[in-house]
């Protein structure tokens, strides 16, 4: 037996087709009840509740009580990007819905990937970051220049202060829908919390979708340098 840790548990928790279902509903950023995670994934409350006990063991989900309910959610980053990394390699091998809902080319467009930007303006943020030299790559690294540090202070983003906590500041994420990166970590979350109090977009509710205002989609492109995809159809 080769010593480390072994990928099979964990890969036969979120295999099963419940469980898979729980978790990309939890990838919406939103915590929610064992009664709704039992519709998200077509199984009674009681199945639901065993399916998520198995869940929280393993440390993919987290419960917390509040009055009489408990809400779950994503335990933290690292699991949340696990999971997108699976979508990834799901749409790669072309194990997608044989009939994409309406929401399909919304989640390619614009969307949450656990608490940061993703699909296609999150992958155009994050390629014009790194031609303005905002972001510089090191390997498979991210991390902030000296320029990128002004700029983003002058947005009004306290870079000192996300810097603090434990989670990496900049991390390339692999979108599964453009099979190419956008940006995650804690600047991420702070750049996608940007965009919502400046107006610019708002999550549409219930999903992942992340819809942006003409208007705030021009904005976006010019505080950033980047092209709106709008403008270019």
């Amino acid at each position: 037996m080769k010593d480390g840790p072994s990928i099979a548990g964990v890969a036969a928790l979120i295999g099963d087709p419940a469980r898979a279902n729980m978790l990309s509903a939890l990838m919406q950023g939103q915590a929610l009840t064992a009664s709704e995670l039992a519709l998200e994934a077509g199984v009674t409350k009681q199945t639901a509740s065993a399916h998520l006990a198995k869940l929280a063991e393993a440390k993919l989900v987290v419960a917390q009580a509040q009055g009489r309910h408990r809400y779950f959610r994503i335990a933290d980053a690292d699991v949340g990007q696990a999971l997108e990394s699976l979508m990834t390699l799901a749409a790669r091998s072309r194990a997608l819905r044989a009939r994409p809902g309406p929401s399909e080319p919304a989640l390619r467009h614009a969307r949450v990937c656990y608490d940061h930007l993703a699909g296609e303006l999150g992958v155009a943020l994050w390629e014009a970051l790194v031609k303005a030299r905002w972001l510089a790559l090191e390997g498979a690294n991210a991390g902030l220049t000296r320029n990128g540090r002004r700029k983003l202070e002058q947005l009004g983003i306290d870079i000192a202060g996300i810097e603090t906590g434990a989670r990496r500041l900049c991390r390339p994420c692999l979108d599964w829908s453009v099979r190419r990166h956008h940006l995650a970590g804690a600047l991420g979350a702070r750049l996608l919390q940007h965009i919502y109090d400046q107006g610019w977009a708002r999550r549409r509710s219930g999903t992942r979708v992340v819809e942006f205002t003409s208007a705030g989609e021009r904005a976006l492109g010019r505080t950033f340098g980047i092209e709106t995809l709008r403008d270019l159809h």
